[in-house]
């Protein structure tokens, strides 16, 4: 199936905002997806601007590097494929200065969500899959099929806080004895029948927790998230902000935590009358509360109604 790589972005505006965009400045979009916030940071560039455009999915490479040529932009800009967990190699080889706003979109983009033999979807059926890099072998068939009862049991109580873990677990261990489980619709109906019938048909989707947890697994997606945040904050130059979209409470729940670090480095137990391990904060976050999604966007696009947005920026 050939779609348009959708590139609706999620809080556009607000991301352009929080950033403080400098038209002689480095941004790098750290997951690109189609383009859509790219392209508009770098249209608020000058000759002098740079944008790195960062993304582990060759299609959605393909298609950046296409919309930015054919959008006639003053500033210089460069696609690389890459995972944005490799930030600090990446800033290093093309960034050298003036880094003075990254942008991590967290989420997947709506072309993998919305290409079905991409495999992401619990909706659609198609061959287990959701790699958001084609390119590498663990797929959610092996995750689901060779992964141990403890690894599948850790994997989706972790990444996916779900309440029914163990019997979901128990059954996928049970039903790949005799055949290997082999798509989407498949395995989603598999977890859906693990639900009582009170919370089988009440709000969102019995398999979302399922696919997350097994989509994160696939994709290492909070593998090194920790680190990589601080890396890309460290990057920055004076006044140089970190803005970070999250789309589901593990990956918010971390960069609070980081950005609350960042903020406040000092180690010393909270009944010690004066600092004495005498680390100075260099960050201030810009927002202590998320910043949401507006109604005409939660009316507009579906995607953004989990979308958190958290911005740091170094003094």
């Amino acid at each position: 199936m050939n779609i348009e790589f959708s590139h609706e972005p999620v809080l556009l505006n607000e991301c352009i905002e929080a950033l403080n965009i400098d038209k002689n400045g480095t941004y790098i979009d750290c997951t690109a997806g189609g383009g859509g916030h790219s392209i508009e940071i770098a249209k608020r560039l000058g000759e002098n601007g740079m944008l790195i455009a960062i993304d582990r999915d060759q299609v959605a490479v393909d298609v950046v590097t296409k919309r930015l040529k054919d959008a006639n932009l003053l500033s210089k800009y460069i696609v690389v494929k890459d995972n944005y967990l490799n930030i600090e190699n990446i800033i290093k080889k093309y960034a050298k200065e003036n880094t003075l706003g990254i942008l991590m979109d967290l989420g997947v983009s709506s072309y993998q969500l919305d290409t079905i033999e991409r495999g992401f979807s619990y909706h659609d059926d198609a061959k287990l899959d959701m790699r958001m890099d084609t390119s590498e072998t663990k797929t959610a068939f092996s995750v689901v099929n060779t992964y141990t009862k403890d690894k599948l049991t850790e994997i989706l109580f972790k990444y996916g806080e779900e309440k029914y873990t163990r019997k979901i677990v128990n059954a996928i261990m049970y039903k790949r004895q005799n055949k290997p489980i082999e798509t989407t619709l498949e395995l989603a109906e598999l977890v859906k029948s693990c639900y009582p019938p009170k919370d089988r048909f009440k709000g969102k989707h019995p398999a979302r927790k399922t696919f997350q947890a097994i989509r994160i697994e696939v994709n290492d997606e909070l593998t090194t998230l920790e680190n990589t945040l601080v890396e890309a904050a460290l990057s920055l130059q004076k006044g140089g902000r970190l803005a970070v979209i999250t789309f589901h409470s593990l990956e918010d729940r971390i960069v609070k935590v980081i950005f609350s670090k960042l903020e406040n480095p000092c180690e010393c137990p909270p009944d010690f009358p004066i600092c004495v391990c005498n680390k100075v904060s260099m960050f201030k976050r810009i927002n202590r509360k998320p910043i949401l999604a507006s109604d005409l966007e939660l009316n507009n696009n579906r995607r953004s109604r989990s979308a958190k947005l958290r911005v740091i920026e170094r003094r």
